[in-house]
């Protein structure tokens, strides 16, 4: 059973429950201020969950592309990577706890065929302090099941509990919130693991870290709001699962290293062509082989949905990804180009289950060459930096942690290369001084990424709301002034400000941002209804809405209309009349990329 087998078995299984399959939404986000990526398969679903309807219905399914960059320094283990695939099944007001985890467990153990007897389960213990129950329900249901009660493991509302805000406590008046139930896979104890960590002397369980026990799935059951005088249930209650597909893939093979499902195989055997080394001979290198095998797919997945390397926001992260799965490269012996080879391996693998990936085959590659050229002149001039601090050391000195460190940081070297370097040379590296520069280095890049780049749901205050709906007007009044070649290229809101993204060649005239200013503010002026119709996409071109057609969307779509004015295809949320805006002002007006203009502007 392959790992396309896989995901295939889970939306045809979730179709004959009455679901209706939807695509994945892009790895970049839209209208979402709180994260460059789609880093769940919840992310896209937020204003479902919330209460808007869903143009396909109560019942869905979906495999979501996902990534998270918040911890790339953890990949290179056997279950950390960066890009992954959200197995979906969501119900808005529809079904509940007894149909999700009968369906989930059928699944895994008739179609997936993993043993009921391995598969453990956490649930919500309660608190009695709230007033929210414990979630004796799903007891009742897995042991009906059939799961023994030592598999059900009961845990506080840090590690059994979802909501926006997270724990109870944190959440505001109005959130919705419930309890979860997580899915766990027991690799067994032939493997030793436990006894091999450095939890040896502790007993073992689900969450231990030892690596015995992998989580594969989460139902999510949002069935409280939070009110001024405590938690009520919800009148419309809903059912999020998500269930990591590598991770499935890994119990199906029953080796709980995920590098080894066949998704990576002939990556993974160009690698081993290149480098003349096996995967998983020595640790080292196996270390390296994941790094570049999740890196190298990661960017090939995130060009593919038109990220490109840069210097800041996700163009920030292809980079980084790219230049790390060059520098492991390096270590494993490889120093002519291979980017481009590993991509095109998992174009091939991806091919049939994602159909852009062979269709932006050329760009992609061709962008990857660019990348790993331009870094492969820095690790020359790294070299030569390395021959400068060594110059004048004799056998025996030391190169200082602050070199080492300038190696790393402006040269891209690990500290890998440099001990290399320096034991030919007969030095000494103070290693203690750099990893303590390093672990500097990494707690301020952290929490730079925890404020900037945390993975989040989109912000539905009444501000953002009116910014969204303000991005409509700017659209069309933009096509008004200087022409119909105008598209929206990305939008980012927040309370604060709108920042629109559009396709045009050339910086705007005084008069041609006055002019949209006019027609913006003049729209405002009229009041005119915002109306919402679902249609099919192919009703919604036939209206002339706006969308961007390049993404793949579901049978049904969401079309907003403002008057006679705007209609676009969008996926809210909206304010119901334009008069609720105020007055519109485009603050600043520059170039974004290439053919790619940005407007940032205010509502007075």
């Amino acid at each position: 059973m392959t790992t396309h087998d896989i995901r295939e078995k889970y939306l045809a299984f979730f179709e004959r429950q009455g679901h209706t399959r939807v695509p994945s939404a892009k790895l970049v986000p839209d209208n979402d201020p709180t994260t460059l990526f789609t880093g769940s398969g919840m992310q896209p679903m937020v204003p479902y969950l919330l209460g808007q309807p869903h143009p396909a219905g109560k019942r869905i399914t979906n495999s979501q592309k996902c990534l998270r960059v918040q911890d790339i320094d953890e990949v290179g283990d056997n279950r950390h990577t960066t890009f992954f695939e959200m197995l979906g099944n969501w119900s808005f007001g529809d079904y509940f706890k007894a149909e999700q985890l009968a369906w989930i467990f059928e699944f895994l153990t008739k179609e997936l065929y993993l043993d009921p007897k391995r598969i453990y389960v956490s649930v919500f213990s309660g608190r009695e302090d709230l007033s929210i129950a414990r979630d004796k329900d799903s007891v009742k249901i897995w042991q009906k099941l059939g799961l023994a009660n030592n598999h059900i493991v009961e845990y506080d509302a840090k590690k059994n509990w979802w909501s926006r805000a997270g724990i109870p406590e944190a959440m505001p008046i109005g959130e919705p919130g419930g309890p979860d139930s997580e899915l766990f896979w027991d690799f067994g104890e032939d493997l030793k693991l436990h006894e091999r960590s450095a939890f040896k002397d502790q007993p073992c369980h689900i969450n231990c870290d030892c690596g015995r026990y992998m989580e594969i799935g989460n139902n999510v059951f949002m069935e409280y709001i939070k009110t001024e005088t405590g938690f009520k249930h919800l009148p419309n209650k809903n059912v999020d699962f998500g269930g990591g597909l590598e991770r499935m893939a890994a119990a199906v093979k029953d080796n709980p290293d995920i590098f080894l499902i066949d998704l990576f195989d002939k990556a993974k055997i160009v690698l081993e062509q290149l480098s003349g080394k096996l995967y998983g001979a020595n640790p080292d290198e196996t270390r390296a082989f994941r790094v570049i095998l999740d890196h190298l797919r990661a960017v090939t997945f995130l060009m593919a949905d038109g990220v490109f390397p840069a210097n800041k926001d996700q163009g920030y992260f292809v980079r980084r990804l790219i230049r790390r799965a060059v520098r492991f490269s390096h270590s494993i012996g490889i120093t002519d180009y291979s980017c481009q080879k590993v991509s095109e391996a998992f174009i091939q693998t991806y091919a049939e289950a994602y159909p852009e990936l062979s269709e932006k085959k050329a760009t992609i590659l061709e962008e990857l060459n660019k990348e790993e050229s331009k870094f492969r002149k820095t690790l020359t001039a790294g070299l030569k930096m390395f021959q400068k601090y060594s110059l004048h050391k004799k056998s025996g000195d030391t190169i200082s942690a602050n070199e080492a460190f300038d190696l790393y940081q402006s040269y891209g070297f690990p500290i890998e290369i440099t001990t290399e370097l320096a034991t030919e040379k007969g030095l000494i590296i103070d290693s203690e001084g750099f990893q303590k520069l390093f672990k500097e280095h990494q707690q301020q890049s952290r929490q730079g990424a925890e404020q900037k780049f945390k993975g989040g749901l989109a912000d539905h205050s009444q501000k953002s709301v009116q910014y969204h709906t303000a991005t409509h007007l700017l659209h069309q009044a933009l096509r008004t002034v200087i022409g119909p070649h105008v598209f929206q290229k990305g939008s980012n809101i927040t309370p604060e400000r709108l920042r629109f993204d559009y396709s045009h060649p050339y910086k705007l005239t005084a008069e041609e941002i006055k002019a949209v200013e006019d027609i913006v503010n003049q729209k405002i002026k009229e009041d005119l209804p915002v109306s919402h119709q679902e249609m099919s996409v192919a009703a919604a071109k036939e209206k002339g809405a706006l969308g961007l057609f390049e993404h793949k969307y579901g049978d049904q779509v969401s079309v907003y209309t403002m008057g006679d004015f705007s209609i676009e295809i969008c996926g809210g949320p909206h304010v119901q009349r334009t008069a609720e805006l105020g007055n519109f002002k485009i603050i600043k007006e520059e170039a974004a990329g290439a053919g790619i203009r940005r407007i940032r502007a205010i509502l007075e």
